[in-house]
């Protein structure tokens, strides 16, 4: 998210230029500010404050390109709401979109099963003893809930070698 903040901080001058149209603008935000926010997040492990955040940083990207909106009622300028700027954009959110990709990557993980280190990475158990407290969401964790709704009784490892059928 640093690095996100920074290129977008980079390219502000241009997103929030009056001379560009919005379009153009919105490329600009998928193809650089995203790419570097979302370089590696496969392999997140997504908590709700983090996705939280990466829904915050969004709107604040998109409430620069879109800029403020006239109110119809007092006349006076305000900045755009949520619903409005999920209107706006007409694409995924940010966080719907890395589930997207990390869905795709679970996939490709369980295809390549035990002969690549990956698996054994992300599927492997540590054998140390766990510190005192709840523990921690693990990546596997956040794929068996976020299948949970879709693909019921089925190891996600079964669905991604074509054991599951719908």
């Amino acid at each position: 998210m640093q690095f996100g903040n920074a290129c977008c901080h980079l390219v502000q001058n241009i997103l929030c230029s009056g001379l560009l149209p919005k379009n153009i603008k919105i490329k600009i935000y998928r193809t650089v500010i995203l790419c570097v926010v979302l370089y590696g997040c496969e392999t997140w492990s997504l908590t709700l404050r983090e996705e939280r955040r990466l829904r915050v940083f969004e709107n604040r990207v998109l409430r620069g390109i879109f800029g403020s909106k006239r109110d119809e009622a007092t006349g006076e300028w305000r900045k755009l709401h949520n619903e409005e700027l999920n209107d706006l954009y007409c694409s995924p959110n940010i966080v719907r979109g890395i589930k997207w990709r990390i869905m795709r990557w679970a996939g490709h993980v369980a295809c390549v099963r035990e002969r690549r280190g990956v698996y054994r990475v992300l599927v492997g158990k540590p054998e140390e003893k766990r510190p005192l407290g709840r523990p921690r969401r693990r990546w596997e964790d956040n794929i068996k809930m976020d299948l949970q709704g879709v693909w019921t009784g089925l190891s996600w490892l079964r669905i991604g070698t074509g054991g599951g059928h719908l």
